[in-house]
């Protein structure tokens, strides 16, 4: 039984000069889990978390509970002290999430056994089921087969995002079968979903989020011709999306779009004029 699948959104956090749009990212989370996705995920990479205080993620947390149910939200946790983190994993825990996305730690490299144990640590102190995030250029480190196999082993770590950049890895985790495999990679969504995968963290379903419900019905129910037809489709606006740091071009998207203001936390900058324009021209040409 598969705990995570679909479509999960990495939600964006929306800002109005400088502090947090409460009301712009619960209209956000609203529509797009009416429009069929599985669940949002708060304060992951595309939600700035780096940026933004414990107590900010807390409250963009809260802000997303008052409008989608609990059983279809993730809380990303991440960082390198570790009593910090423990103590943000026990106020999450308080609240009624589906799971943690907990990342390995960044900047400081640590290896295979420490990162087994970090991630051991923290699953041993929740009742919540862990999704790991394998994203090592974001975080500089790796998680490798035998660390993955052994962290499969705990009761509460049952999913990977899997960012890793490694596609051997990717089958051997999809055929192990022991954790859910969903692909934070948005251009190898339909590979993974055929190859057994149960779904997507996927940043890139902030815009047309049906599509990618779509998508995995299709080739759930083994059409994929159906299905080659709508990633192809969505590829183009997935590269546009990614085509400059994550999620500068999003938020631009959503702005054009009039769901936020186009502001993201310094040092990350709001998206630059040929961006902006390329997400014009894109958005003019296939939303009507």
């Amino acid at each position: 039984m598969s705990h995570f699948s679909g479509i999960w959104v990495p939600l964006v956090t929306p800002f109005r000069q400088g502090a947090l749009d409460l009301p712009a990212l619960k209209t956000l989370a609203t529509s797009l889990i009416a429009s069929g996705v599985s669940g949002v995920v708060v304060c992951g990479t595309t939600g700035e978390a780096a940026a933004l205080s414990d107590e900010e993620q807390l409250q963009a947390l809260d802000a997303v509970l008052e409008v989608v149910p609990g059983a279809q939200v993730v809380m990303g946790l991440a960082g390198n002290h570790l009593p910090s983190i423990l103590a943000m994993q026990d106020a999450v825990q308080q609240r009624p999430v589906a799971g943690l996305l907990v990342a390995a730690p960044y900047y400081i490299r640590p290896t295979q056994a420490a990162l087994a144990h970090y991630f051991t640590t923290l699953a041993d102190r929740t009742h919540l089921p862990i999704i790991l995030y394998n994203v090592p250029y974001r975080t500089g480190i790796a998680l490798e087969w035998e660390t993955l196999r052994r962290l499969s082993d705990h009761p509460r770590i049952v999913a990977i995002k899997d960012c890793g950049g490694n596609a051997e890895l990717t089958l051997d985790l999809i055929h192990d079968g022991k954790l859910d495999v969903l692909t934070g990679e948005d251009t190898q969504m339909l590979t993974v979903l055929a190859l057994g995968g149960t779904g997507a963290i996927t940043a890139s379903a902030h815009l047309c989020p049906a599509q990618f419900v779509a998508l995995v019905q299709q080739v759930k129910e083994g059409n994929l011709p159906a299905a080659r037809a709508t990633f192809f489709g969505l590829l183009p606006m997935i590269r546009l999306l990614f085509s400059i740091a994550n999620p500068v071009a999003i938020k631009c998207a959503l702005a054009l779009q009039g769901q936020m203001e186009n502001e993201l936390r310094e040092p990350m900058l709001a998206a630059p004029a040929d961006v902006e324009q390329a997400l014009r021209d894109y958005f003019t040409l296939h939303m009507h």
